[in-house]
């Protein structure tokens, strides 16, 4: 059975049953990314796209709701990208661990924008 994206296979095999990203530290899901202009060849079409959306900051959360995938995935896409040297990421400065008030601006406009 597809979903409404035509995806056949369930969401966690495109990170092969992964749910935690490797190799990069723990991102919020605030994190920004974006492309470093190494283009992916032969990867997956959610990679890709993930790219694609990167082209502009992008917030990992944002790219689970535009692949329509759970933030646990799109985390490890993300990380995965991010270790093949494809996206790099913008961690938000804070001092107590949460998001910087500038970081949350600038996600309610992208949001806003959409």
């Amino acid at each position: 059975m597809t979903d409404r994206g035509g995806r056949v296979v369930p969401v966690y095999a495109l990170t092969r049953g992964r749910t935690r990203s490797r190799g990069v530290e723990d991102m919020p899901v605030e994190t920004l990314v974006t492309t470093t202009g190494v283009p992916p060849v032969g990867w997956q079409p959610e990679y890709l796209a993930t790219v694609d959306l990167a082209e502009r900051p992008v917030s990992i959360a944002e790219i689970g709701a535009e692949l329509q995938v759970p933030v646990g995935v799109a985390r490890v896409v993300v990380s995965d990208l991010v270790a093949a040297g494809h996206l790099a990421v913008h961690l938000p400065p804070s001092a107590d661990g949460g998001p910087s008030t500038a970081v949350l601006e600038r996600l309610l406009e992208g949001l806003r924008g959409r």
